[in-house]
């Protein structure tokens, strides 16, 4: 609930921001002046920005489940399910957490966690993990996704997607509406915005979209670092998630839904883009770290 008062919270400063840096900088009476309305404006970024965003974290749970084919273990039908829901219990009541959903689905090796609250998340490992892994790595990746979950990754990540949004939307369409004044500063018949907003704010949506798709990618990449020193504390020595980390290097992981990918245990394109460091990066910071 705290993160998710600091979401709300972060948002509106953005907001109250971005209207007392344009005030500042006269920007809002130019704007004003020539039709726009900045207070409707800022509401509208406020809007896109934290409206997508919590929208898509609430849903997250029932999302991974649809679109990752998840099988939730009601009751273990084995010893390897009964053992992965036990791994999952401990690692949660040591990282004060409450006990997460715990499923399996079928792909190649990879593992994700998701949901809106702390208390009620959803811990999902593959088929192919769970093949291509010895227990004790598997353990090793269950104690990095609980970490993400005991470190509020998601909420958090959910928190900077706003932010970014609300930039982009509220920078785009000002700028937009800027560059169509002056284009249409002689047009007497002006009645609203023309072609050159449109055209600006489709451009700069675009530009200004991959920007703050770089900002929230570097961020997913610093919370693997933290989510791989979690397990190492969870299990009390870092050696099996180092372990963990160079079996996945030689294997080609799954690719996971695009709602939970920035959850999964491995994945990302390009070094700009990518939600993961590379595999030798996360095991050079674990065997740096100077716990166990």
């Amino acid at each position: 609930m705290k993160r998710i008062l600091l979401f709300v919270l972060t948002n509106v400063l953005v907001v109250a921001v971005l209207g007392v840096v344009a005030s500042l900088l006269g920007v809002n009476k130019f704007l004003t002046s020539n039709g726009l309305n900045l207070g409707a404006l800022l509401g509208f970024a406020l809007i896109m920005g934290f409206g997508g965003a919590i929208f898509s974290l609430l849903i997250s749970k029932p999302m991974a489940k649809w679109t990752s084919g998840v099988q939730i273990i009601e009751q273990p039908q084995n010893a390897d399910e009964a053992w992965i829901v036990d791994t999952v219990r401990k690692f949660a009541d040591k990282a004060g957490i409450g006990m997460p959903e715990v499923g399996i689905f079928d792909g190649e090796p990879n593992a994700f966690a998701t949901g809106a609250f702390k208390n009620s998340a959803l811990v999902a490992v593959s088929t192919g993990l769970l093949r291509g892994m010895t227990r004790e790595e598997i353990e090793a990746v269950i104690g990095h996704e609980v970490a993400h979950i005991a470190n509020g990754d998601m909420v958090t990540m959910t928190l900077i997607q706003g932010v970014m949004n609300t930039f982009v939307v509220f920078l785009s369409r000002v700028v937009g509406y800027a560059v169509d004044s002056f284009l249409r500063k002689n047009d007497e018949q002006n009645s609203g915005p023309g072609i050159g907003y449109y055209v600006t704010t489709i451009v700069l949506d675009i530009v200004l979209g991959f920007a703050a798709a770089m900002v929230v990618a570097w961020f997913s990449r610093q919370r693997e670092f933290r989510a791989d020193a979690g397990a190492a504390q969870l299990m009390g020595r870092k050696q099996p998630m180092v372990n963990a980390l160079a079996r996945l290097g030689g294997m080609t992981p799954g690719e996971l839904p695009k709602s939970v990918a920035a959850m999964g245990i491995a994945g990302g394109i390009g070094q700009l883009f990518s939600t993961h460091p590379p595999i030798e990066q996360r095991i050079a910071a674990l065997q740096a770290n100077n716990g166990q």
